[in-house]
């Protein structure tokens, strides 16, 4: 058998084994002119070897950054030593369109990608071979999994009714601003307001009407309060505001907004009126207050001054 036979021979089964594998191979010489271009990035790009061999790189993937390419092919080029470029850091090295263009959820192809040199007989890298992994399905459930706790995350922080946050997290929140107070000094305040004559309200329209009353509230105070504060549903029909940097002065003049905008809705449940009005009690931080619950007390005994004294009212402790 000839030596020239077997270069055939050798060369057939090198680009055989080019076109089969199920990465993306493509060399490049050292001015970034295509050298290699193999089948699945012919398929990805549709873009034949012939019309990109020996040309440059940039110039048919204008969406490599050029400046970042050349510092992340540095090392290669000078110091022999592989780069990797990984989805979370870059979704993709060029920009092709999904495998699965119907049934994933994505609209390009997220890569995973190795950049390593090949030396000549003398030692000296004189191309660079870019290896490009399909991740996409990979990419998707990681994302998927991470929205998905995002989204339990979420559910954990929030009431399901009214979308305000939940007792439990309301008080995590509650708890760290007063910690943060008795360092600085700062001023705050907190509001407790519940419904009155909440009882009367599901006795006599049903439950649904009174979550709606509930859900109306919760709407009111969110549109009443500055982005800063936080808002959460107590138990039931009541709620808590934390108002952070504000004085007695300032928090009674939100109280009284909430008051007000409640006394002036008519809410409407199945083509039946059913008004309602809150009652609130607000407390300013004092450095006594060594306890957030105290100060929470102090608020809620303030509602009951409101409540005693005939409802839709605001008390100060």
């Amino acid at each position: 058998m000839s030596d020239d036979f077997s270069d055939i021979n050798a060369l057939h089964w090198q680009f055989d084994l080019l076109g089969s594998i199920e990465v993306g191979i493509t060399v490049l010489d050292r001015d970034f002119n295509v050298l290699v271009w193999n089948q699945f990035m012919e398929n990805n790009s549709g873009i034949l070897p012939s019309q990109i061999k020996y040309k440059n790189l940039f110039e048919f993937f204008p969406e490599i950054d050029k400046e970042w390419f050349l510092v992340k092919t540095e090392p290669v080029l000078n110091l022999k030593s592989p780069a990797f470029i990984i989805w979370e850091q870059r979704p993709y090295l060029f920009k092709f369109d999904t495998s699965r263009p119907i049934t994933s959820a994505s609209d390009f192809m997220y890569q995973n990608v190795t950049l390593f040199p090949l030396t000549s007989l003398e030692g000296v890298v004189e191309q660079i071979c870019i290896v490009v992994y399909d991740v996409t399905d990979e990419a998707l459930n990681k994302k998927g999994i991470e929205s998905l706790n995002q989204q339990l995350k979420q559910i954990s922080r929030v009431d399901g009714l009214t979308g305000v946050f939940n007792r439990r997290y309301w008080e995590e929140k509650f708890a760290l601003e007063h910690k943060r107070i008795l360092r600085n000094g700062s001023p705050a305040s907190v509001l407790m307001l519940d419904i009155d004559h909440f009882k009367k309200v599901n006795d006599t329209h049903g439950h649904p009407a009174g979550d709606y009353i509930i859900k109306t509230l919760a709407s009111v105070v969110m549109q009443s309060i500055r982005e800063t504060d936080v808002a959460g549903r107590y138990g039931g029909e009541e709620f808590a505001v934390l108002l952070p940097e504000t004085n007695a002065e300032n928090s009674l003049i939100v109280a009284e907004r909430i008051r007000e905008n409640c006394e002036k809705l008519l809410p409407v449940y199945e083509g039946i009126d059913i008004p309602f009005t809150v009652s609130v009690g607000v407390a300013e931080f004092d450095s006594s207050y060594i306890d957030h619950m105290g100060w929470l007390e102090k608020a809620d005994q303030a509602l009951y001054t409101s409540k005693k004294a005939g409802r839709n009212k605001v008390s100060k402790f």
